[in-house]
């Protein structure tokens, strides 16, 4: 159950709307009186994420994430529920009761608040021990790589001392328990040997958040040894594919463009070059997630990944995800050398500046990556590049867009642009004539192609049935009156659907229908899933007034028939009233055959 009343969670949602919220982290389109965009929590081509303002809710098709704007927040910013609902509060001027926290909501938010503290008394403790004799290798380190102390204080550089249970015996002084730290990320504890340090020997990198709170580390090894760069594991704060390094710092730039680097040394020596705006991933592949909190502070970005193969083959998979994000991405070309650390070092920001104002457009780079798997001075060859080409620009759904990038491509390489309009036009009518291209109709009605991909459900199961007639009462309000003379919450298996249908069936009587208020009922995150899916779920197409008006009654039939069966199985053969209430089934379920909700309380 929620921590807070649902009058006072209902005022916070209802000065947050959730079309407004979400907006900000994605691209949204409406579509009827549903929005629609790409999914933040899956990598997607085709839109499937909706959000409904009627019923202040999200759902994906995709992936099955949904829930109210308290659940959409706690997802994309790894917030608990209670520190969602704060969150909201603030930015409505809603002032909360501190009271209604529960004793577990109350541990968890201050086991949380406790983390914080551990990876700050961390960070402290490596500041002051870099500046120690201790720490005069790792100082050394970072002197030889041109950082000034002003950059090292601006980004808490540090370092772990050469015993391996250092950290771990000064946090030990400090109070804090072997399990929180086992969960701090910072030491392992092993029952034989005690604590040891997950870092040690090592120039160390804070990781701080958007704000502005220490939640990991990164070490690079001094001298010998593997692997040379080692990060935090994930921890209850810190979700790596969700975490930008620098990202506290570039939120605050002027520029109306992230530079997203490859590590912490080329963010560190772009901002102290002048280039307030780089960030980086932390030594993982780039993902949604990292686009999604860049969407929230530019739409657009600067690729200023290494010059090498790897390097090349990451700006490939980041540009599509970036484009997926509605983030524009152009490519900053370093050659001959391999990282802007190294190229700022050689030549200065200015020539950094240089070709940040020559960077290629993200589009027409893949385009030079993908000639070099062709032999261009073979007719045949060249023309299957081209062709290749052509596919490619078939993608881009707009059709101004697609005009521009083939007047580029074709002035790029001498190609008349007739000549490849032509082949575009020709590989989208094979397409066609193929069945191929569905985008335009289904891009933004996930429901029809969630319907085609997806699994056969077992539509003749007890449970699928019931979860059926609440998806059909959320879709239709107007058919309870009608549908509650024969069906009650007690019909329902219990369980979540049996729950549901108690508060959806109780809202009604009230008039109060409110789906997200349901959905913030349950705090477990599958079970919220579950909840979303029943009022997200688009019923089926039906040829006519008369076939919707049976498919529900034999719906309503078949969960109360389910029902009596249960019941049934509940009560033993020597009860007096058994047979009455058999004759009363009968009856019943008779009535049912010829019942039209349509007509009876309906719509």
């Amino acid at each position: 159950m929620p921590m807070y009343s649902e009058e006072l969670l209902d005022e916070i949602a209802a000065k947050n709307d959730i079309v407004d919220v979400i907006s900000s982290y994605v691209s949204l389109k409406k579509r009827g009186g549903t929005y629609f965009g790409l999914c933040p929590f899956h990598n997607e081509k085709t839109p499937s994420f909706s959000v409904t303002p009627s019923k202040q809710m999200f759902y994906c098709f995709g992936c099955g994430a949904g829930g109210s704007v308290y659940t959409f927040l706690q997802k994309q910013e790894n917030m608990t529920f209670p520190e969602a609902v704060a969150f909201l509060a603030e930015k409505a001027g809603v002032e909360l009761p501190s009271e209604e926290m529960s004793p577990e909501q109350k541990r968890q938010r201050d086991r949380k608040a406790r983390l914080f503290e551990i990876q700050k008394e961390a960070a402290t403790y490596f500041y002051r021990l870099l500046r120690s004799d201790h720490g005069k290798g790792a100082y050394a380190y970072f002197k030889g790589r041109m950082l000034s102390d002003e950059t090292m204080q601006k980004f808490g550089l540090g370092y772990s001392d050469k015993r391996s249970d250092d950290l771990y015996r000064y946090l030990k002084q400090k109070g804090y328990e072997d399990d929180l730290l086992r969960d701090s990320g910072l030491v392992y504890i092993n029952e034989k040997s005690g604590g040891k340090d997950k870092f040690f020997n090592r120039a160390m990198f804070p990781i701080i958040d958007h704000q502005n709170r220490v939640i990991a580390f990164g070490g690079r090894v001094m001298g010998e040894g593997e692997p040379k760069y080692l990060n935090s594991p994930e921890t209850p704060i810190f979700d790596k594919s969700r975490t930008l390094y620098g990202l506290h710092l570039a939120r605050k730039t002027r520029a109306d463009a992230f530079i997203l680097c490859e590590g912490y040394m080329d963010v560190i020596a772009l901002h102290q070059a002048g280039f307030d705006n780089a960030v980086a991933s932390l030594g993982t592949a780039f993902t949604p997630g990292h686009a999604s909190m860049i969407a929230r502070y530019t739409k657009n970005v600067y690729l200023s990944f290494d010059s090498d193969g790897a390097g090349t083959n990451a700006k490939l998979r980041a540009i599509p995800i970036l484009k997926d994000a509605g983030i524009t991405c152009r490519i900053i070309h370093m050659e001959p050398y391999k990282d802007p650390d190294e190229l700022i070092k050689a030549c200065g920001p200015e020539e950094y500046q240089k070709r940040i104002d020559k960077a290629e457009n993200s589009f027409l780079f893949s385009i030079s990556v993908l000639e070099q798997d062709y032999h261009m001075d073979d007719p045949t060859e060249k023309t299957a590049f081209f062709t290749a080409v052509a596919e490619r620009i078939l993608g881009f759904s707009d059709e101004l867009e697609r005009t521009n990038y083939m007047e580029a491509v074709a002035e790029r390489y001498g190609m008349v642009k007739d000549d490849l309009r032509s082949m575009v036009l020709r590989l989208a009518a094979k397409e066609v004539s193929a069945g191929n291209v569905t985008h335009k109709k289904t891009a933004y009605a996930p429901e029809e192609k969630r319907t085609k991909n997806a699994p056969k459900r077992t539509e003749d199961t007890s449970a699928e049935t019931q979860r059926l007639l609440l998806t059909w009462l959320a879709d239709e309000p107007g058919l309870y009156p009608g549908i509650k003379n024969y069906i009650s919450p007690e019909d329902f298996e219990e369980g979540i659907l049996q729950t549901v249908a108690g508060y959806l069936f109780d809202q009604f009587e009230q008039d109060a229908y409110n789906p997200s208020q349901i959905v913030n009922r349950f705090v477990d995150d599958e079970e919220q899933q579950k909840v979303a899916a029943i009022f997200h779920t688009t019923i089926g197409e039906v040829e006519s007034a008369e076939d919707k008006t049976k498919a529900l009654r034999e719906i309503v039939i078949r969960v109360k028939r389910d029902a009596f069966s249960r019941l049934r199985a509940r009560t033993p053969d020597s009860d007096p009233d058994l047979i009455r209430r058999t004759i009363e089934e009968k009856k019943i379920l008779k009535e049912l055959e010829t019942v039209d909700f349509y007509g009876v309380g309906g719509q």
